[in-house]
Formats: C-alpha cells, structure tokens, sequence
C-alpha cells in the first residue's frame, strides 16, 4: 500500500474535479509549488495510485443507449473465462468490462445506438458461450448522478455541496463532427494530453482544438475531466450496492441522505435491475456492513434486501464508442 498524505489526497481530489488544472493552479488551492505538485503526482503515477486520466463523455448526447449484462458463470476454466473476457473486452462498443466477487461474476456495458444490432450480438454471444453461463441477465441504464470524492478530504466546507454532473437519456442529442470525434477520443484516452500534443495528433492549430473542446463541454458531451484511481493502494474499497424496496415511494429521501454521505461516489438509475443502485468508497467490507446497517435503522420497514458488489478487476474502460461516418449525420 502507497503511503499518502493530506496533501497527496487533496491533490487526488482537485485531479479529479479536472484533472486538465495545471499544477501551478493546483499547487494554489493545496497550498504547494507547482514544482512540488509535479512531484507529488509523478511519485503516485509511479506507486501505481494514479491509474490513468479519463474523460467522462456523455455518448447519450451522441444518440447511443446503454445495456448492462450481468453474467454469473458455470463450468468455466480459467482459460475459457479470459477468452470470454476478451470477447467483451475487444467489442468496439463496450463501455466497461468488469470482473465481481459477488454477486455475479462479470458486469458488462455497452453503448448501443441500434437495438437490431445488439440483438444480433447477443445471439452470437449465447450461441457461443451460453453453455458457460449459469445466469445472465439485461438491464436498461438511463441515468448517472456523480458526486465529489469528498472521502479524500478532511474538510467539512468541500461537503456541503456534493454533486458534479449527471447524465440522462432524455432522447435529446447534439451533432458532432469528424475532428470532435477524433478530440473525443484522444482524450478519452488521456484526459491530461496537452492542447499542443492534442493539436499535433488532430493535425490542427491549438486554438481549434480549444474551440471544440470548450463547445463539447458546453453541450453537455464532455461532463468532466476525471482521474482513475487505484484504492487498494490507498488503502480503500470500491462497492457497488443493490437496494431493493418495500416502498418506492421513499426512493428520493434514501438518495437524499446519501447524498450528505462523503463515501457516496456515484448513483446508477436502470430500468430492469434495483431500485437504487449506488456507489461506495469505503475502508473495507466491515465499514460497508456498517453503512449498510445504519441504512436499515434509519429507513425501518423500507428497504427490502440489500446486496453488495465486491470489484475485482476492471477489464476496459472507455466512455466513447466507435462511431463512422454515418453515425456523424444521424446525431
């Protein structure tokens, strides 16, 4: 495990409201050089805390639906498992590929912009693997609301207002072209590439790229500039967890105190799956039983079952599909 402290966790936490700050403008608001907040970052770049820098891209706005699979797998050797992984992993349209602990054992999004084309895909997915799933099953998502990692601070202030973004699928859309698909995706890659580097890739000047860049930001496609971190190095535990309920009605005053809670990271909103399915980063599963008791305590005769994710290893993560020509008219 990485030892950090205060002012590494507080330098996570500014990289990941935008990771594109200089490290001058960082070194400001944590109270360091620019010089020493190089440092800092390179050294937990190094230890491995710093996993990448990503770009959260709306593809909603682009005119693409999302569909989870969930697999539990039956019958499997290792050998089959790491092929049916990259199966997912090397589909141009997947979002994530995720391997869980429990209570599946593979979480699957994908992008999809033609419901023909994923039916086609699934097909060809169960006629090939179908003999290796004891379950399966599809869910609809449609909403994320993402909150501030207020978890790395000791600052009660940072608490106060939580929110960051959320995207939805309102069926509303806004038309890009080739360069900012080209800008999208080199920064889906590297959400901390240079307006230089950028310019030199896209093969256009930096005030163009700067344009686009601010004009997809605006429009709501680009909704943040975040950081991947590594928690077990720090110490910490990612969670998905299910709440299933006895009375929907009480959804929004669950979510509401969530909301105040600093190890609340992100709520996923789906058709087809939990009632509230939220994100937790905590110290480890111990914490988590607490959370989740005090969850029942103070909702009585609400919450129905709850049941928890345990992350085990991320597989892809890209938050732009493929896109052609054609996908460039329709939008």
């Amino acid at each position: 495990m990485a030892e950090i402290d205060l002012k590494d966790r507080k330098i996570l936490y500014e990289l990941d409201l935008n990771c594109r700050q200089s490290n001058a403008q960082i070194g400001k608001k944590v109270g360091l050089s620019k010089q020493v907040v190089d440092y800092r970052i390179k050294r937990m770049e190094k230890e491995g805390v710093i996993k990448g820098y990503l770009t959260a891209i709306n593809s909603f706005k682009l005119g693409f639906q999302v569909f989870r699979i969930y697999i539990k797998f039956h019958d499997v050797t290792e050998e089959k498992k790491q092929e049916i992984i990259k199966y997912f992993v090397d589909n141009p349209d997947t979002w994530v590929v995720f391997s869980i602990k429990v209570p599946i054992d593979l979480d699957i999004v994908l992008w999809v912009n033609n419901i023909s084309k994923f039916y086609r895909f699934w097909n060809a997915t169960l006629l090939r693997f179908e003999k290796y799933f004891a379950e399966y099953t599809t869910s609809i998502y449609v909403q994320d609301m993402v909150y501030k990692k207020t978890f790395l601070l000791d600052n009660d202030e940072e608490k106060k207002s939580r929110k960051m973004y959320e995207n939805i699928c309102d069926g509303t859309s806004y038309k890009i072209d080739k360069l900012d698909y080209e800008l999208l995706n080199e920064l889906a890659l590297n959400a901390r590439i240079t307006l230089i580097e950028l310019s030199k890739k896209l093969g256009c000047t930096s005030q163009n790229v700067d344009y686009h860049t601010k004009n997809l930001l605006k429009n709501n496609v680009i909704r943040g500039f975040r950081l991947n971190i590594n928690y077990q190095k720090i110490g910490l535990q990612f969670f998905k967890i299910d709440i299933y309920l006895k009375q929907f009605k009480e959804r929004e005053s669950i979510i509401k105190y969530l909301e105040t809670q600093p190890f609340f990271v992100v709520l996923n909103v789906a058709v087809g799956w939990a009632d509230i399915e939220p994100e937790f980063v905590v110290k480890n599963v111990e914490t988590l039983l607490e959370i989740l008791e005090e969850l029942n305590e103070r909702f009585p005769n609400i919450i129905k079952k709850q049941v928890f994710w345990i992350a085990k290893e991320n597989h892809k993560e890209r938050w732009l599909p493929e896109m052609t020509e054609a996908d460039f008219k329709k939008t």
